[in-house]
This record gives C-alpha cells, structure tokens and sequence, in this order.
C-alpha cells in the first residue's frame, strides 16, 4: 500500500473503533466525531489528489461517512437494551470491517519495483519504428508494413527531475488484454494506472561515461516490451542502455501513439498447437527480423539521433540482449546470427529458432536461466493439465525429448546455465508483482527471484560488456535457491 493510503486507513479505522468505544453521553463525543469526519476528509482529498482513487478502498472510504451517520441518527433503544449481545456483534462488525479494509488494498495493491541499486538515475523515451523493407504479413491489408514500438530506457543524473514514466501507456487497454489474451481477471489489473516507474520521460543523459553499452531486450510470446521492468531499471542504474521491442502481433498488446491498437494474433493456433516446434520455428524468424532491424535503428540513433540524445554514447562495440520464453529463443538466434551481438541470455525459453546450437556450443558468451518447473516438463504436469493444452501425455513426452535434445549444447564452450528453485515460467516477468494472490496460487517469491535473476544478470553483463570480475565461476554447483552449470 501507498503511504498517504495507510494513514488514511488507519485513521479511519482508529475513528471507527473510537466512536463505537465512547458513549453517546461523554463531553466530548460530538466534538471528537465532527473532527474525525474533518480530518479524514483532508486525508481524503490528499489521497486522492496524490495518489489517486481505486476500488479496493471502497470500505476504508465509505469510513470516512461513519461520524456523519452517527450524528444524525438516534440510537436504538433495543440496541441499547441487548448489552453483551450487542457489544460482541459490533465486535464482531468491527473486525470484520478491519479485514475487508485492510485485506482489499494488500491483495490488489499498486504495486512498485525495488529502488534502482545503482549509481545513475533512468531516463525513458519511446519510438515507433516501421521496418519498409517488409510487409506486415499478420494484417488483412496488403503493402501493410512491419510496424514495431520501442522503448529505451538509459542512465541519467539521479537528481533529474521530469515526468515519471507510467508503468505501461493505456493501461485499460493492457488490463483487458491481460483478461482476453492470458485469462486472468481484469479485476487484478484496475489499478495498474496508478503503477509508476522510476524512469523519467524523456530527460537528458547522463554525461558520467562517454559511452554505455547498450542490451536488447526481447519479451515473451503474449508479452510485452515493459514486461521485465524488475530487471531493465537495475540494469539502467549500472550505467547500461536497455531497448525493449514490442513485437507487434505476437505481444500481449501493441498501443501506437496515434491511438492504433494491435491485438495478439494467434493465427488460429490454440494451445499444443501453437507450442509446436515447426510454427514457432517459423515465427521466430520473423522476431529475428525485428531485433536486427531494430538494432540498425539503433546504429541510426548512435549516429545521428534527431534530439541529440544518443549521439555518440552507445557503446555498439559492446552489445548484448537478453529475452524471456520466446524472446529468450531469439536472443539464442541472435548471437549465432548477428555479429553485433557480443553476449546473451536466455529466461527460460525453449530454443525454438532456425538454427540450432551446434554441438560446439554458441560461440559467444551465453547464458541460460530456467525455472525448476519448466526443465521438470511432463513430470510436474497432471492428466489435466495436459489434457486442457489439447494433447496427450506420450504426445506431451514425445514434445519434451526434442526440448531436451536442443538443450543439450547449451553449456558447451564455457558458457553457464542456471536452474532456479520455486520458480515459475512467468517468475522471470513482473507479473507476480501484480497481486499476493498470483504469488501465493502459484508458490513463489517474486521478489526473492527477482533479486536473484538482477544479481546474475549484472554480473554477466558487467563481464562480458564491461570487462569487469565475473563472479559467478565462484557460484558453480548446488545453492538452495538455486544450481549453476558451466560447460
């Protein structure tokens, strides 16, 4: 909960069980009601001007009208005649008033994301690319062409004071799409908002490094170009320049700033069908197309960005990219397939992709983090579960082997792989932030992970990209949060 909100509710809720303590007969009774109606007014109004109005304090604000219906009415007579009764059921009202108001706002809260641990503050802008070398082949308009939004987040003065850049752009729109496209209750999404970031709008960059290495990031299939907000921030804190690509058509949703609205575009395919390898072979191809596209838009900016911004601080001797599921896949492809790319890694995406690591290894480095969950494939999954993905478990098993089989090269060359425990496929997104209730269904710790995967990330990315001390050789082997492979 936000601060201005705690007080209010506490407030109200003080109020609440003063006026049912105090007798209508003490001195001091009307006085003491008509100051706790002002105040929670003020606390109120403050509330709602600093941080906005959401559904799950309707109990805490209906609060604030008690003093008023206690002024004007008259006490019952039966009421006053029941004696314990009576004060064992306001009790008992009284309680469970307390955890209605107080349990709403925890398990449908606007959530933040932890305080960049870095030197630098974060800067924001957005960008919408179209690609006029291919058409847009998922549109019912021929001569369409690729249409991408990007957005790039990079180091600035921490003291930069500007717009704070809201957590994603038409959140009504997201929250439906949450609903629609992952089915999961629009109601866990009202308040995303009032979500805010710690990156600032288009403000100027940091002049601390002359240069600073620049990762792509690359989303999951229904996923989004903010999905990992968790992870770009720190990532920006220790001086990178992060570029977040929001496939259009295969993203949760894409929101062009002349207010043109892409939905997800399953192409027909429902659940095992869409997870087979010669479909999501074939749609990795075009993901590739995207991030090698979007980093020559890059080279463009470094060169000769029209606000002057970029020009001359990317490092583009230095490039990375990391992804989550599908975007993890891409970036796979992408170290065997651009040259620019100098290192990448992997968030629990199955290898799908053209290519294939060959026995040799990737031959940058790599690495690849997966969720305990998803590597256990058929042997955590139950008869239903299967049988909703619209297959069987031999065909499920028979899945899993060429899963196995492509992940086989992966820590071949020196390069790491780690498996973390108690985690989810979607433990390497922000979605679990959204609501305890997410965490608690699904029995993770989104934060701890959270800490986890950002540790691990800059400290691959400070190596491989800074020339800094790699400290993960000295993690190798079994942790009880985790195991770590090198090849």
């Amino acid at each position: 909960m936000r601060t201005v909100e705690w007080i209010y509710l506490i407030f109200n809720l003080l109020m609440f069980v003063g006026i049912i303590g105090v007798g209508r007969q003490s001195q001091h009774f009307r006085k003491m009601v008509w100051g706790g109606f002002a105040i929670s007014g003020v606390l109120l109004i403050i509330h709602g001007v600093v941080e906005g109005l959401r559904w799950p304090m309707i109990p805490a604000y209906l609060l604030t009208l008690v003093p008023l219906v206690v002024l004007f009415t008259k006490a019952s007579t039966m009421a006053q005649k029941l004696g314990r009764v009576r004060i064992i059921a306001t009790s008992l009202l009284v309680l469970v008033y307390v955890v209605v108001s107080i349990g709403l706002p925890l398990l449908f809260p606007v959530f933040t994301f932890a305080k960049p641990a870095g030197p630098y503050g974060i800067g924001t802008v957005s960008y919408d690319w179209t690609d006029s070398s291919r058409e847009e082949l998922l549109t019912s308009t021929t001569g369409d062409q690729r249409e991408l939004m990007v957005q790039i987040w990079y180091p600035t003065n921490p003291e930069a004071e500007g717009a704070t850049a809201p957590y994603v752009n038409k959140p009504e729109i997201y929250g439906t799409a949450f609903n629609e496209v992952l089915k999961l209750p629009k109601l866990l999404f009202s308040s995303l908002s009032q979500v805010k970031t710690h990156a600032i709008q288009e403000v100027q960059l940091s002049d601390a490094e002359a240069k600073y290495p620049v990762v792509l990031f690359s989303h999951g299939l229904h996923g989004y170009e903010n999905q990992n907000t968790f992870q770009v921030e720190q990532l920006v804190s220790q001086g990178y320049i992060v570029v977040g690509i929001n496939h259009t058509y295969s993203s949760l949703v894409s929101v062009f700033p002349d207010g043109r609205v892409a939905q997800f575009e399953s192409e027909g395919k429902e659940g095992f069908q869409q997870l087979q390898f010669n479909y999501m072979d074939k749609l990795n191809e075009t993901w590739v197309k995207d991030a090698q596209f979007v980093l020559d838009e890059v080279e463009k900016l470094a060169e000769g960005d029209p606000s002057g911004r970029f020009i001359g601080h990317m490092d583009l001797d230095n490039i990375g990219m990391f992804g989550h599921s599908f975007g993890g896949a891409t970036t796979v492809q992408m170290l065997m397939d651009d040259p620019r790319v100098k290192a990448g890694m992997n968030m629990d995406g199955v290898l799908f992709g053209e290519k294939r690591i060959p026995a040799e290894g990737v031959g940058k480095p790599f690495l690849m983090m997966s969720a305990d969950s998803t590597v256990a494939g058929t042997s955590v999954m139950s008869d239903e579960e299967i049988a909703a993905m619209g297959t069987t478990r031999p065909e499920a098993e028979k899945y899993y082997e060429e899963v196995y089989a492509r992940y086989e090269p992966v820590t071949t060359g020196g390069n790491y792989w780690m498996e973390l425990t108690n985690t989810k496929h979607l433990s390497f997104s922000d979605l679990y932030l959204i609501s305890p209730l997410l965490e608690w269904t699904q029995g993770v710790d989104a934060r701890g992970t959270q800490q986890l995967v950002n540790d691990t990330t800059i400290d691959f990315f400070n190596h491989y990209l800074k020339g800094q001390p790699l400290h993960m050789d000295k993690e190798v082997g079994e942790h009880e949060s985790y195991s770590l492979k090198k090849g």
